[in-house]
């Protein structure tokens, strides 16, 4: 059972997930930055929103996580470097709220053309105020769409529909894709200075900090009206403001800000700015779907799986050929840190046949996943292994080949004094070691397990099986395989527990057996 903190609140749908898992599930909202750090201390799990500001010092204080869940589409809240470091895993929804963003930038877009809330507010206060509040028709205008990702491609498809042009800064997105779209990709400063329209979806980074500025907004098509439902400060705010006063821009529609929440703002002064409190993904629908999203990925973490929606692994990308690869390759890791009695400098891996076609980054992240888990008391996961492999100069170098000779598919690890290969065997894709340092053998990998490098004659398995049996300790399976290059032989054994290490001495010195090791796969 693990301990999972929710700061926040998240739908209830969720928290169902979270505790019918067996989960205890400690909702606490409202904490201040020092009753967080308390509160996050032996949680296995935090999950938060957008108001919850995750530094240093919480991560630290929750010394047991193992991941943070953020019930959204950013992260900006999370201080991800640190989560990495420290060996978290943090996850989001990103696609939760993607509709409700994308329907909350047309009503804006909407509003700010037409002067909606300022015609409300005079109608209401009594004053009828029709030439005042004249708007301007979206059907014919250019829209500039700043970030033309899932929230910026639904705003381009809606807009579509009314008749808009549409142009796109994105560097990320190709040509091809964009034409596609029915989109023309320019440069950012060609966007402001032709658009009449301009929306901002990127996320929040240092690079975009601030993007939209002075300088920009100074060069932009003279009556641009801007919104921004991304992140706050992505759009300067005093050079918003100051550009809507000199009338360099007619409008602007804001969702975020710089500071949040915020009640003060130079554009809450100016008529011609509509301004919500951060309502893109405020709808019922997105909170459900971030609630159950979050639960589910933070389960995962907690599991020690595959989990897509990972920030901080530099893989995140598992088809359907390679996910059931995944425990294969994390125990293959284990036997092979068992074998080498040590970290080599190097490890090559190697994957053969139909895999080999795919995307396996994934796969080496969890083989070393199992190498380190095997020889480490620190925490490993899919975070923190390529790290632990650069502090302790180990050298990775992948090779594939979609060629394979004895089998479909086959990941292999070599060392230069040991090596371990494995595949998925049968219609139930059941894992199987099938070669040990080039003696071809095939056993299933189990929890305990031993390894026997022996001459070739005969006796031998008698003199493993005498040990064990003295021993009490029960072979479930065995597997045999003779040198192809020398007069020896290899025995690979699965027992219902670990060779004790006095048995393990007795084997290691019996006339005939050249070396002897225990190993852990899981």
């Amino acid at each position: 059972m693990s301990r999972i903190l929710v700061t926040e609140p998240i739908a209830e749908a969720g928290i169902e997930i979270l505790r019918s898992a067996g989960n205890d599930v400690d909702v606490r909202t409202g904490l201040s930055p020092a009753e967080l750090q308390q509160a996050v201390a032996g949680a296995h799990a935090l999950i938060v929103r957008s108001a919850t500001t995750v530094d240093a010092d919480v991560l630290s204080a929750g010394s047991e996580l193992v991941v943070v869940g953020r019930a959204g589409i950013g992260v900006d809240n999370v201080d991800v470097a640190t989560a990495t470091r420290r060996g978290v895993m943090v996850v989001n929804a990103p696609q939760s709220n993607i509709l409700s963003a994308a329907e909350h930038t047309m009503a804006l877009l909407l509003a700010q053309a037409r002067n909606l809330p300022q015609a409300h507010a005079a109608l209401v206060a009594g004053k009828w105020e029709r030439s005042r509040w004249e708007g301007v028709e979206l059907h014919g205008k250019t829209l500039g769409v700043v970030g033309l990702g899932r929230v910026g491609a639904l705003v381009a498809q809606r807009a579509h529909a009314f008749g808009m042009r549409l142009c796109a800064y994105d560097p990320y997105v190709s040509s091809e894709r964009a034409r596609q779209m029915g989109v023309a990709l320019t440069t950012l400063e060609e966007l402001m200075a032709r658009s009449d329209f301009v929306t901002v979806h990127l996320p929040k980074t240092p690079e975009t900090l601030g993007l939209i500025g002075k300088e920009l907004l100074a060069a932009a098509k003279p009556g641009l009206r801007i919104v921004n439902t991304a992140r706050g400060g992505i759009v300067d705010e005093d050079a918003l403001a100051e550009a809507v006063r000199s009338g360099r821009v007619a409008g602007a529609g804001i969702d975020v800000f710089a500071t949040e929440p915020s009640t003060s703002s130079p554009l809450f002064e100016l008529d011609t700015v509509v301004v919500t409190p951060h309502l893109a993904a405020s709808t019922r629908e997105a909170q459900d779907k971030a609630g159950v999203t979050i639960a589910e990925q933070v389960l995962l973490a907690l599991a020690g799986d595959f989990v897509p929606l990972a920030v901080n692994v530099g893989a995140a990308e598992a088809s359907e050929t390679v996910r059931p690869f995944l425990p294969l390759a994390e125990r293959l890791g284990r036997v092979f840190a068992s074998l080498n009695d040590g970290l080599p400098d190097r490890l090559e891996v190697e994957y053969q046949g139909a895999l080999a076609g795919y995307d396996t980054r994934i796969l080496t992240l969890s083989m070393l996943k199992g190498l380190f888990a095997a020889g480490t008391e620190e925490p490993v996961s899919y975070v923190n292994a390529p790290q632990l492999a650069e502090e302790r100069g180990l050298e990775v170098r992948e090779s594939t080949t979609t060629s394979a000779r004895d089998f479909v598919n086959l990941i292999t690890l070599r060392g230069p004094d040991h090596a371990v290969a494995g595949t998925l065997a049968g219609v139930r894709a059941e894992p199987r070691i099938v070669m040990v340092d080039d003696h071809i053998v095939e056993v299933p990998p189990a929890r305990h397990m031993l390894v026997v490098r022996n001459d070739d004659r005969p006796g031998m398995i008698g003199v493993v099986g005498l040990a064990l049996g003295e021993a009490e300790v029960s072979i479930s399976s065995m597997a045999v395989g003779p040198s192809a290059h020398a007069s020896t032989a290899l025995m690979v054994l699965s027992t219902d527990r670990p060779t004790p290490a006095d048995v393990l001495d007795r084997l290691a010195q019996a006339d005939g057996i050249l070396d002897v090791h225990s190993v852990t796969s899981g």
